[in-house]
């Protein structure tokens, strides 16, 4: 059976015809910021405190673009008779975005919750050298992180909770015992 003639421009005037009826889903973006949905990876967050000098981040990135300097500082004996500790000092923490593939290969290695994603997507730059941003940036988009999802309800709690309130019902309850037969 053969086709008939003109079918298919028929098909495609009927796709046309149905999308004119649509309504249009463009967002006038400069005027309006889009709704992100809550895991949107934009630009890495530096939480600065939490961050040890490991350099793990560095070292795991496929591309090579962390840049990390750091120093080492003598902290004084906590107690008397006690010896001297070293530290790591972060001198720079900087990310080149020019080069970054946004796998968060970094954020997920990172031992101490020092990355995290942040929704932040506008940070053009005119020139390219520009997109190598140092901590001072990257602290900045820290506060732009969403706080983590809830906890499930229905999900058992931590070991490490449940030891904690257990040993403060424990002790809760020595103290209370103590002070019955005061009375």
């Amino acid at each position: 059976m053969a086709p008939i003639p003109g079918s298919g421009l028929a098909k495609g005037l009927a796709v046309t015809l149905r999308t004119m009826t649509r309504k249009s889903v463009t967002e006038q973006y400069p005027d309006a910021l889009p709704e992100l949905p809550p895991r949107t990876r934009g630009v890495i967050g530096l939480f600065e405190e939490n961050c040890t000098v490991c350099m793990l981040c560095a070292r795991e990135c496929p591309d090579w673009c962390i840049y990390i300097d750091s120093h080492k500082e003598t902290v004084p004996a906590a107690t008397p008779g006690g010896r001297e500790r070293s530290r790591n000092v972060l001198d720079r923490f900087a990310i080149d975005f020019s080069l970054c593939m946004y796998c968060g290969i970094c954020i997920e290695v990172c031992p101490f919750d020092a990355l995290f994603w942040s929704p932040e997507f506008e940070y053009a730059e005119t020139d390219i050298r520009d997109l190598t941003h140092e901590r001072d940036k990257l602290r900045e988009w820290m506060w732009t992180v969403p706080a983590p999802p809830a906890l499930d309800p229905g999900a058992e709690e931590p070991k490490e909770i449940a030891a904690a309130r257990k040993t403060a019902e424990k002790l809760a309850a020595a103290q209370a015992e103590p002070g019955e037969g005061e009375s």
